[in-house]
């Protein structure tokens, strides 16, 4: 197309701006791979691009069967998905970035570039602010100087097309300057992942807007002169604080939340302390020495959904005695990881939902039996995970006390040495899933296990599924009773 038949787009609405959602998560997720090779803050388990990704992923979920043509109300529920789906610190500011643009379009059926430019300012301030600590370059700082750009560019120009042009190429500049910003990047010779990232997002944008496909892959990195740290050499610069070992993340649903009080809370428990959302939806994401903690806090506030705990030591161990980072004509290469060293004792789990599998594998479960109250696994079921766990020394966890004569015989049945551990209650299990020590023995492990499980005291909220009359109280079917 020539210069003169160039496409002049002047407003975009819910539908265009649906499409270029589309065309910047395709893009991203071609290059997940090489944002992710980047990531070296807070620790180097190369996730950036994965959880941007899925971030981005959950966000589109929630328009993609939209025929909303209001780009108000469609970013709206947008910035929804994103919070719901928010992985990672990355993905967290991200999903604040899609809030604060949501709020700058609230209200408008079709925007303009100078509507566009209002919304990128209300997208940076809004990811500053949910960061107790904003550290400089980072996809904040990239955030912030896009917004920059943004205003001057819709000063000058009402054409989209030549507004994206402007926006990309500052986001492109400020990702390659994020290493004078932010030492440890500098040191490792990398730009920010972050920031990376979200230069991806808007090229789909761009690369949309333009007519050019989005799901050929580049064949390098934007940014010249990248290469990849040595992890071996810079332990001391990129390690976590071993003080809070655990990255817990989670979700809480309620009504009438203190967003504040709730952040300000969440701010002395540890490290890294993200706390987004309104009074109905926040997402919680900080380090900690006790998984438990925060938890066991969010339960007080509503309905907690998503809990993932990742266990930052054991990442970082197992990324450096695994992996070897070769430079290879400015790209990362990884050697291929050496085959996994069975652990020396397994656990075998039984748990109830997708959630609390995660949480349980995150946190060392081998094998996770699906049970519960009503739904109690066969012996053999649970006889079937211990056989097939890569140990001989095996420990259950029934987490139910109508599932431990199950467990028992299974254990009884099975030829490996198997102990099984009384865990009456899920957060019984978490506990003492978290005391297992591949370093002690069996019987030390189950000793040590039983200890904490012992110490838990469990509440559980349940319905009541018949009409009764116990010492006196009247339950009728279907009332919300506490345990």
């Amino acid at each position: 197309m020539g210069e003169s038949e160039k496409q002049i787009i002047h407003t975009l609405n819910g539908k265009e701006f649906k499409s270029l959602i589309a065309a910047s998560l395709a893009w991203l997720r071609q290059h997940q791979e090489s944002v992710n090779a980047l990531n070296v803050f807070p620790v180097p388990d190369g996730d950036t691009g994965t959880n941007m990704t899925l971030t981005m992923s959950s966000a589109w979920d929630e328009i993609m069967d939209s025929q909303e043509s209001h780009i108000g109300q469609l970013t709206s529920k947008l910035a929804h998905g994103a919070l719901m789906g928010a992985r990672g610190n990355s993905g967290v500011i991200l999903s604040q970035i899609w809030r604060g643009f949501a709020y700058g379009v609230d209200g408008n059926a079709q925007i303009k570039t100078q509507d566009m430019a209002v919304a990128m300012r209300s997208a940076a301030d809004t990811a500053y602010k949910g960061v107790v600590k904003p550290v400089e370059g980072t996809i904040l700082t990239v955030a912030r100087e896009i917004a920059d750009e943004a205003t001057l560019a819709a000063a000058e120009t009402q054409d989209f097309v030549a507004f994206f042009e402007r926006i990309v190429n500052c986001a492109q500049l400020s990702v390659a300057r994020t290493p004078s910003l932010l030492p440890v990047l500098k040191q490792a010779g990398v730009v920010d992942a972050g920031g990376q990232g979200l230069y991806f997002i808007f090229m789909g944008m761009l690369r949309q807007l333009k007519g050019l496909p989005v799901s050929e892959v580049e064949n390098r990195m934007h940014s010249d002169g990248i290469v990849a740290m040595d992890l071996h050499a810079m332990t001391g610069t990129v390690a976590f604080d071993a003080n809070y070992p655990y990255d817990v993340q989670l979700l809480i649903v309620g009504q009438n939340l203190p967003i504040d009080n709730i952040r300000q809370h969440i701010e002395t428990l540890g490290d890294c302390p993200l706390t987004v959302g309104d009074t109905e939806t926040i997402k919680i994401h900080v380090h900690v020495a006790d998984p438990g903690t925060p938890i066991s806090y969010a339960v007080k506030w509503g309905s907690v959904r998503d809990v993932v705990v990742e266990d930052m030591k054991a990442q970082y161990e197992e990324f450096s005695a695994s992996r070897d980072l070769l430079a290879c004509g400015g790209v990362p290469v990884f050697a291929a990881l050496v085959d996994d060293v069975p652990p020396n004792i397994s656990a075998v789990v039984i748990s109830t939902g997708e959630g609390l599998d995660k949480v349980f594998r995150s946190l060392g479960a081998t094998s996770v039996v699906q049970g519960g109250q009503t739904m109690n696994p066969s012996t053999q079921d649970i006889l079937d995970a211990i056989e097939s766990s890569p140990s001989d020394a095996v420990i259950v966890l029934p987490n139910n006390k109508n599932i431990w004569l199950a467990a028992e015989q299974a254990a009884n049945v099975s030829k490996k040495n198997v102990l099984v551990v009384p865990t009456r209650t899920i957060p019984q299990g978490i506990s003492a899933i978290l005391a297992l020590d591949q370093d002690a023995t069996l019987a030390g492990n189950a000793m040590a296990m039983a200890r904490v499980a012992k110490e838990v005291i469990t509440g559980e909220i349940t319905w009541a599924t018949r009409t009764v009359v116990l010492n006196g109280i009247e339950v009728t079917e279907g009332d919300a009773i506490g345990l």
